[in-house]
């Protein structure tokens, strides 16, 4: 359906406008949506409730993987300019002695430092910054939306209400990115699946130039009584977490209280930015789609924030689904292809709730009557080498088996489909980048041997580029890479998750077979100067 075509019947008798895709909520996760389908030629409308960015802190920690998208996105070079690398994570007890230690690297998988802390009302305002520069996007601030509705397999119509009083939109497809108060989760009848974790705890965020004590990493202190959690943000920001007493909100003597263990700061410097309660909930939307309509970040799930991952869940959530989603609406692949977005990403999310449910066991134990067990069991597990090790890996897990994750048996080397690409520095023109800026935005053949006359069919089929490894100057580490998966070449997707593997000395796919039909398209071409076309069809399984 185009913009100039008429609405469908049912409207007012002036005409909605029609947009391939509306974002509801203007947050990091709404924002970088936005721009990843710009990225893929697909044009959007963000609605936002607020005239401007959140003035106050929320998140202050990301990953790797997380960085690398913002690095798809275009803000890697700013967002290093406001992130500050951490060291890892440290669990202490009562007194403040170390139980256990998780070190993050400096240098990670993705490319980027494992851990960075970062202010999140400076991480908007980037996303915003480069919204408004790129073509594709437009951001409508101060408007509330009031009804997301779709009927059999029409566009959905989204319903806000402004300065201008109520107007609506049409849409191929609504990402629902408002939030757990969102209005999108009900409009798809989702309900929440409780992962059994909620306390409500006090967060400080403070600035002060005064000597704090930081190991420059997090602290999180394993205390029944008195549980917290301490982490050093920017150059003179820190923030405390501490679960307190219900109702109490600490004055400036209580405070200082808690504060002592890490600083002596007196009255004169020692800001506090904000001072707020939130209640720490773990949650699973039963279903993130139906429809055309689809739930990301908080309106999906609810992770403590104990390992620092709620934001990033989000963001992977966009990463996932985006590119689906512009291939479906400018390319006309299978509408199937959809609904991978629910089945590759909701179970990371659940374990990625577990762990830090897990994390929040460790500090506090609980509430029930098996607290005192279930603490002194987490704390002794914390004692134990490999289960430190295993704890403070990457928490970018393969994807499960599904369509676009071809698992085979991997004949003594490790299994490379449904993991991430490494992404070492490159050489291009002279230049070093990141292996991500010579991929660009499509899937991408990267091989180590020559190609065969097949696997450039195949390549040329879905528009992907082939890069040979031993014309990167990468040091060897994307060669060694594939070598460890007895792979000779590897198919990535546009969010650099391995597809398909071509095992050494086969020259072929694996499965070529399974996977291609979803990723055939009607059109050939991707320009993103031609308008989406391709009407959304409901999965058979929505």
């Amino acid at each position: 359906m185009r913009s100039d075509q008429a609405a469908p019947r049912g409207t007012t008798s002036r005409p909605a406008p029609h947009v391939p895709v509306v974002i509801i909520g203007a947050g990091p996760v709404g924002v970088t949506a936005a721009l990843l389908l710009a990225r893929h030629g697909v044009r959007s409308i963000v609605l936002e409730r607020h005239q401007d960015v959140y003035p106050l802190p929320r998140a202050v920690a990301t990953d790797d993987e997380v960085r690398r998208i913002l690095q798809a996105v275009g803000v890697a070079e700013e967002f290093d300019a406001i992130a500050r690398p951490a060291r890892g994570l440290r669990l202490l007890d009562a007194r403040h002695r170390a139980i256990a230690e998780f070190p993050r690297s400096p240098q990670g998988h993705h490319g980027f430092p494992q851990t960075s802390m970062f202010d999140q009302p400076e991480l908007e305002r980037l996303l915003r910054g480069a919204l408004a520069r790129g073509p594709g996007c437009e951001l409508r601030s101060g408007v509330e939306v009031v009804a997301v509705t779709q009927d059999g397999d029409g566009p959905v119509r989204v319903t806000y209400r402004g300065d201008r009083g109520e107007e609506h939109l049409w849409a191929d497809a609504v990402l629902g990115c408002d939030g757990a108060g969102g209005i999108t989760r009900a409009a798809i009848d989702a309900v929440w699946e409780d992962l059994h974790f909620e306390e409500r705890w006090t967060v400080i965020d403070v600035r002060t130039h005064a000597r704090v004590r930081s190991w420059e990493g997090v602290d999180q202190v394993c205390d029944p009584n008195r549980p917290a959690t301490f982490m050093r943000i920017g150059q003179d920001r820190y923030r405390w977490e501490f679960r307190l007493p219900e109702g109490e909100k600490p004055g400036p003597g209580r405070l200082r209280e808690l504060v002592a263990p890490w600083t002596d700061a007196a009255d004169g410097d020692f800001e506090v930015i904000r001072q707020a309660q939130y209640t720490f909930r773990a949650r699973l939307a039963d279903r993130w789609r139906q429809g055309r309509v689809f739930l990301l970040g908080d309106a999906a799930h609810l992770t403590p924030p104990f390992i620092g991952q709620g934001l990033c869940a989000g963001m992977r959530d966009a990463r996932n689904l985006t590119w689906k989603l512009a291939r479906v609406l400018r390319q006309g692949a299978d509408v199937r292809l959809l609904d991978t977005y629910e089945s590759e990403r909701k179970p990371h999310a659940r374990q990625v709730i577990r762990l830090a449910v897990a994390m929040g066991w460790a500090m506090t134990g609980g509430q029930d009557r098996a607290a005192a067990v279930r603490r002194s069991l987490v704390g002794a597990a914390c004692r134990v080498p490999v289960v430190v090790s295993l704890a403070g890996r990457d928490l970018s897990p393969a994807l499960p088996r599904g369509p676009l994750v071809r698992r085979r048996t991997r004949m003594g080397g490790r299994a490379l489909a449904g993991t991430y690409c490494p992404q070492p520095w490159v050489t291009l023109d002279d230049r070093r980048v990141r292996l991500d800026d010579v991929l660009g935005a499509s899937f991408a053949v990267v091989t180590a041997a020559a190609p065969t006359a097949s696997l450039r069919a195949v390549a040329a089929g879905i528009g992907a580029p082939i890069v040979a490894t031993d014309t990167l100057g990468d040091d060897g580490t994307l060669a060694a890479w594939l070598r460890a998966g007895r792979a000779d070449a590897v198919l990535l997707r546009p969010d650099r998750v391995v597809l398909d593997v071509v095992p050494a000395g086969t020259g072929d796919f694996t499965d070529l077979a399974s996977w291609a039909p979803l990723l055939c398209t009607s059109r050939l071409t991707d320009n993103p100067e031609l308008p989406a076309t391709q009407p959304l069809l409901r999965s058979p399984t929505s």
